[in-house]
């Protein structure tokens, strides 16, 4: 048997989620209303069954997120949204907070969604035994550890490979409770991972100003798509339910590109949906928002990831600046530019800088607002006018699903039927009396054109098969109504005989990995202490929102760190790294400062509030 492999994409409402699917995706994950990780991606119940309808008919999937950690007053108000969920037709939650297994639910397949700290077997296996369906694997994993927990179970795995990368481990991040009190374990991360900061060592010096210390590259791995896939994943998710309509459209895309590319060549494996895409542009990364990108953790740490000069976009590379000249620039590669495009570049005082093509003239760049820069700039476009205007169109990507028709006549009349390519049928009859054709020439050919004008319906007819004993005639009203009618019955057939998982949640009491949870499993109601302890766990600290200590606590764990970006890691850099740097290192924005602390060991940095007090790691003691 096949097993199915399925591109994942981000809705950030109605319109986005039906453009997403028509871009080629196999599946879109969707905010409702309330209770998901993206306060301003919400969506009423009504638009995501209309999303879920749609959907359906190329036999893709629709997800919703319901991905907030919940307070005891929220408990019941999620249990019935759940319950509208299901009855919308939803195919599976999203879900963080473990108290929704303890809820009276519908037998509606749950995700676990990144925040449930899945770096490892043994916690993806409990979650796969309590009957989630699949699990969506921390980004920081490598290729090897993906295996490691593939071989330990048979759950589905799913994983990010394009998007913004969140600094923090499988962004558990409190650094916005700690700096505002809003919560990204609600829905409301301030982002201060993109705040430029000063870095200032132990002895007071500063070593950096007004940087983006703690923003990085964003995520591309449209290139290890096939190792993915032998690695066990079964799902690759696109990252930005807060993205526009053009990046969502030419994300999907490049990607389902490249993995029909590894599909044709790999028979094992199949497409999760139906239908295929016409596309009216050529999809490319570059052109989407994007800081440069990286693979972050999949091969191992073996390149530097941060985007200091700016959280904002920097876009695709064009050329370098050969001369400034009048109030324009002359650019490499200028021909590529249009009006309206966004530059990128790099100022002399090492900051992001950018502006707006104006006017192209002779080969000269106009920007709205000049300003003299070095030759030798690298510039970059941020923005593409035209091909932002092309994928605005809804022509510029339109999928359609494969039908074969035959057109047959009977005792009343004739009848046409349509096989699609999924083996759902439909047949149609046409009650007129037989006439044969004045002249005795047969309208075959006539019949076979009017009959594959699928119009603005989601089929595109593949073949035609006309059986006649003579030669009947029959009105082009006719044939356009018999086949208008059959591809409409085909429709319905298709949406009717969508099958739909369902898996009911059953209460299980195998023990958890851990006996002990600190504030970072995000424990914030009863029904989720409930469940930590049925499955043997013994002592649980509250979720950080609940017990925040302020000045003392820790905000942030993360796989990227900052004495490596610097080239002073004594574990890898050791033979290049030169003076050490004297700790502990702080990182300051106006009056806000926090605490760096290095875990060289599982090579990982710990962020602080400023007030706490931690021991500095002795070189070598991980060696």
């Amino acid at each position: 048997m096949k097993q199915k492999v399925e591109i994942l994409a981000p809705a950030k409402n109605l319109y986005q989620g039906m453009a997403a699917i028509n871009a080629g995706a196999d599946a879109v994950y969707i905010g409702a209303h309330t209770f998901g990780a993206r306060t301003n991606a919400g969506n009423s119940v009504e638009d995501i069954a209309e999303l879920t309808k749609y959907a359906h008919l190329f036999k893709a999937k629709v997800l919703v997120t319901v991905n907030t950690i919940l307070y005891d007053n929220e408990l019941e108000a999620c249990r019935q949204l759940i319950h509208e969920l299901y009855e919308a037709g939803v195919d599976a939650l999203i879900i963080q907070d473990m108290g929704i297994l303890e809820m009276d639910l519908p037998p509606i397949a749950l995700h676990a969604s990144t925040q449930t700290n899945n770096r490892d077997a043994a916690h993806v296996k409990f979650l796969a035994d309590a009957g989630i369906r699949r699990v969506v694997l921390a980004r920081e994993l490598n290729l090897d550890q993906i295996r490691e927990i593939h071989e330990a179970t048979d759950v589905e795995l799913e994983f990010f490979v394009s998007g913004a990368l969140c600094v923090s481990f499988s962004g558990n991040c409190y650094m916005s409770v700690a700096n505002g009190e809003r919560s990204a374990n609600r829905g409301s991360c301030a982002q201060n991972c993109r705040l430029p900061y000063n870095l200032i060592d132990g002895n007071g010096t500063t070593l950096l100003t007004e940087t983006h210390l703690l923003s990085i590259k964003d995520l591309n791995l449209s290139d290890q798509l096939p190792v993915l896939i032998e690695a066990g994943i079964r799902s690759f998710k696109i990252e930005g339910r807060l993205k526009d309509l053009v990046y969502v459209k030419n994300n999907v895309s490049y990607l389902r590109k490249r993995l029909d590319a590894f599909l044709e060549d790999n028979p094992h494996y199949e497409k999760a949906s139906s239908g295929r895409t016409f596309y009216g542009f050529e999809a490319k990364m570059d052109k989407s928002f994007n800081r440069g990108y990286t693979d972050y953790f999949v091969n191992h740490r073996k390149e530097r990831i941060g985007s200091w000069e700016t959280p904002k976009s920097q876009g695709e590379y064009i050329g370098k600046l050969l001369e400034t000249k009048a109030n324009g620039y002359v650019i490499e590669n200028a021909e590529l530019l249009n009006n309206g495009d966004g530059l990128y570049f790099v100022n002399e005082e090492g900051r992001a800088d950018g502006d707006r093509v104006n006017i192209i003239v002779n080969g000269l760049v106009v920007p709205n607002n000049f300003r003299p820069l070095p030759a030798g700039t690298d510039i970059y476009r941020n923005f593409d006018a035209e091909f932002n205007k092309l994928l605005e169109r809804e022509d510029s990507a339109v999928r359609k699903i494969g039908v074969v028709l035959h057109f047959a006549e009977s005792l009343e009349g004739f009848t046409l039927t349509a096989t699609d390519e999924d083996g759902h049928t439909s047949t149609a009859t046409l009650t007129v009396a037989k006439e044969r054709t004045k002249n005795g020439e047969s309208i075959i050919d006539n019949i076979r054109k009017n009959l594959a004008k699928a119009g603005n319906t989601p089929f595109i007819v593949d073949d035609i098969q006309v059986d006649f004993s003579d030669n009947w005639f029959l009105p082009i009203s006719k044939i356009n109504e018999v086949r208008r009618t059959v591809l409409e019955q085909l429709m319905d057939t298709r949406v009717r005989e969508y099958h739909r998982e369902e898996r009911p949640i059953a209460p299980t009491e195998h023990p958890y990995p851990v006996t002990e949870l600190d504030f970072t499993y995000n424990v914030s109601n009863k029904l989720a202490r409930q469940f930590y302890r049925r499955h043997g766990v013994q002592s649980i600290e509250k979720a950080f929102e609940l017990q925040w200590d302020p000045g003392k606590s820790r905000v942030m764990t993360t796989k990227y760190c900052v004495k490596y970006e610097l080239g002073k890691c004594p574990r890898f850099q050791r033979e290049t790294m030169g003076e050490k740097v004297k700790e502990p290192l702080v990182l300051k924005h106006g009056e806000v400062e926090y605490k760096l602390k290095f875990n060289c060991k599982p090579c990982e940095m710990e962020i602080w509030e400023k007030d706490a007090e931690f021991e500095i790691e002795e070189e070598g003691i991980w060696d």
